[in-house]
């Protein structure tokens, strides 16, 4: 079966992660899956794979997961220690046909608690680190069972325990059913849980294999992802449909992922927009870990053009691209473009893109107050097409409310100018008095400023624009420096500054803005 071939299935079936390694290995069973940790529930396994060795390790674990009782339709919740094995866990649930329920190894006890009551009496597939986290959770009351993939506990199935159990036949969920649940980020509240069926997941990849069409031989995908986001689910997909070698990361310290981009020369990086402004120093590394990189690929959030321009200049490769995609859980990819090695410092950050090929996904947006979406006056960005969510899990009256027929309203705001670029301005409960758009504040401060780590520009107790600022080392702000960098702004207020680690994060690394906001609250009173 050749890649194409397992794709076009893919389209006609849906895609279900369950038979994804094994349907890879009938493509080229020698694919090599690199990893830059030990699974935690095959410490053996080492890291380095080929794809039929990963389809093997995916079959044997549907078949201890089955002889732990876990049956066709239910629910299993992943939440474990952030590991590859993740997804290979996630796959073999996926195999036996229940539908897998990935929770976030960043989120507390109280969340997990919250989502466990919600989900309604799931398995519980977790390691003894994160079931100490849960110690004051009412594990027995809250699911069915619960089973440990490495760090046994007593009361929970060891799933080591289970080695040499039989082996199953894969079951196949329904094709408009739920398979896989993930959550957003959580920048508000509680996470929702986006419900994924086998034709949502597959109709995402249509966009994306196209993309990757722009690579003409195979090279090394480098995936630097959360292993539990819905993004994991389309990455993985198609680097293993497309043949091409896989380095999975878990490290984002910059002197590690220096190391592995040296080792493996990765021509395709994809990963968090945070990541990659934290890895913008290795672009004056000598050793040139970027060299090799032909696209670097990111899907989370808008990221500053400064950062994009730094990693295209430190890549070695004729034509090297930054391709950014505007989506969400809810709708996957929804447009893109392209930047480039040099005219990305030049690009407007607002600016998230154009339709993508034929079959993806259409935007509109929509007027909030009767008139024309414009620059001034921006609309709500909405998306329509069969790649949308099913729905939010036990949410469904919360799903109703931002789904209007086809159309699905992502929360942000923005406009389309006359050559039809959608520029994204704001999340909608983000945006700010005075202020046309946060994140173009923050895009063109940073820019000026390299000495700043990250600008985080949020409205204050009397709806003033304050902005929260970090930098390298946590060094001094030069005032007169920031005074000259925010000239064109002078609704924002004076400045504070905090440690990096000290801003609350989704995730994906996101910022959360009312939190930070409210966090700050005391402070920016008592400053007034």
């Amino acid at each position: 079966m050749k890649g194409s071939v397992a794709y076009q299935s893919i389209q006609k079936r849906g895609l279900h992660i369950g038979l994804l390694p094994e349907m890879a290995a009938a493509v080229n069973p020698s694919t090599p899956i690199f990893l830059d940790h030990d699974l935690d529930v095959l410490p053996e396994a080492g890291r380095r794979l080929t794809v039929a060795q990963y389809a093997d390790h995916v079959d044997d674990l549907a078949g201890r997961l089955w002889a732990a009782g876990v049956r066709p339709g239910e629910r299993v919740v992943i939440y474990k220690t952030a590991n590859a094995d993740h997804w290979m866990l996630a796959a073999a649930v996926s195999r036996i046909g229940a539908v897998v329920v990935n929770l976030s190894p960043a989120l507390d006890a109280k969340t997990v608690t919250v989502l466990l009551e919600r989900v309604d009496q799931p398995t519980l597939l977790t390691d003894g680190t994160k079931f100490d986290a849960l110690a004051d959770v009412p594990l027995a009351d809250l699911t069915r069972r619960v089973i440990t993939s490495a760090f046994d506990r007593p009361g929970a199935i060891s799933l080591a325990e289970l080695a040499g159990a039989p082996r199953v036949k894969p079951v196949v969920r329904p094709i408009d059913e739920a398979a896989v649940i993930t959550h957003t980020s959580g920048t508000t509240g509680i996470p929702k849980l986006v419900v994924h069926t086998p034709r949502t997941q597959g109709i995402r990849l249509l966009p994306q294999w196209r993309l990757l069409s722009l690579m003409r031989k195979r090279e090394t995908v480098a995936i630097n992802v959360p292993f539990v986001h819905s993004r994991m689910v389309a990455a993985m997909s198609l680097a293993l449909l497309k043949e091409y070698p896989v380095l999975l990361m878990r490290e984002t310290a910059p002197a590690e992922v220096a190391e592995q981009f040296l080792k493996h020369r990765p021509g395709f990086v994809e990963a968090l927009p945070n990541s990659l402004m934290e890895w913008e120093g290795l672009a004056e590394d000598p050793r040139a870990p970027f060299g090799s990189v032909k696209v670097f690929s990111s899907t989370f959030d808008a990221i500053h053009p400064a950062t994009m321009s730094k990693l295209l200049k430190a890549s070695d490769r004729r034509g090297a691209l930054f391709f950014q995609i505007y989506g969400q859980s809810e709708v996957g990819p929804a447009v893109g473009r392209a930047y480039f090695r040099h005219s990305a410092h030049k690009a407007n950050g607002r600016c998230v893109g154009w339709a993508m090929p034929m079959g993806a996904a259409k935007v509109r947006v929509v007027s909030r107050d009767g008139h024309t979406p414009s620059e001034t006056n921006p609309g709500f960005i909405e998306v329509a097409w069969d790649g949308l969510a099913k729905t939010y899990f036990a949410e469904q009256d919360r799903y109703d409310t931002n789904r209007n027929g086809d159309w699905w309203r992502t929360g942000d705001v923005g406009y389309r100018t006359r050559f039809g670029c959608l520029h994204m301005l704001d999340r909608e409960v983000d945006m700010i008095p005075g202020v046309r758009s946060s994140l173009e504040v923050e895009d063109t401060v940073l820019a000026k400023l390299p000495e700043l780590s990250e600008l985080v520009v949020v409205q204050g107790p009397d709806s003033e624009a304050v902005p929260v600022i970090c930098t390298h080392g946590d060094q001094p702000l030069d005032r007169t420096r920031w005074r000259a960098a925010v000239a064109d702004f002078p609704q924002l207020a004076d400045p504070i500054q905090i440690p990096e680690a000290e801003l609350p994060r989704t995730a994906t690394l996101k910022v959360q803005r009312l939190a930070l906001a409210d966090r700050l609250k005391d402070q920016l009173k008592n400053r007034a």
